[in-house]
């Protein structure tokens, strides 16, 4: 509650608002508005997120007025006012989060000639074992999946499971 101010009053503008009561509104603001930029910033240090939440719960307040209910459910019309408030700050604080959120880096793709990428690849195949090279070739270069690539280098065992190439197993690869 406000000091000084009755509940009743704010009940009384608020309903008046109800029917687009122009007065009434800025009544309600003049009253309200210093209380309920207080409380803002007690939760928020910026002043342009406390100033549009105060004008998104103002704007709230003038079309929905004709939905509070007041002292039929126990309500206060500042109880009610500072609900609508409080809910536009959560909102303002998901927005900022949303925008603050850093998009993942740009990276610029490296620019090399058509020789160079070929060059560097055939080195990188090259240091390979040849089991293993075979099967990038296959997996990569020619799209095979692993079962393909399996039935058609042999590596397929008994119970048609594929089994893996001699020096695949971990550190087989020289580091690079």
């Amino acid at each position: 509650m406000i000091p000084g101010v009755q509940p009743a009053d704010e009940e009384e503008l608020v309903r008046r608002i109800a029917r687009g009561d122009r007065q009434a509104f800025d009544e309600l603001y003049q009253r309200t508005s210093p209380w309920l930029a207080v409380r803002l910033r007690r939760r928020c240090a910026d002043e342009d997120v406390v100033a549009d939440v105060l004008q998104e719960t103002y704007l709230a307040v003038w079309r929905a007025a004709g939905s509070f209910a007041g002292a039929s459910v126990s309500g206060s019309a500042v109880g009610w006012l500072w609900t609508i408030a409080a809910h536009r700050l959560v909102d303002a604080f998901r927005r900022r989060a949303r925008q603050t959120r850093t998009p993942p880096p740009i990276v610029s793709p490296v620019r090399a000639s058509g020789a160079e990428v070929t060059e560097d690849l055939g080195r990188a195949l090259l240091a390979l074992p040849p089991e293993l090279r075979d099967v990038l070739r296959a997996t990569v270069l020619d799209g095979l999946s692993v079962r393909e690539t399996a039935l058609l280098l042999g590596r397929t065992g008994r119970d048609g499971q594929v089994t893996r190439p001699a020096g695949a197993d971990r550190g087989a690869c020289p580091p690079g």
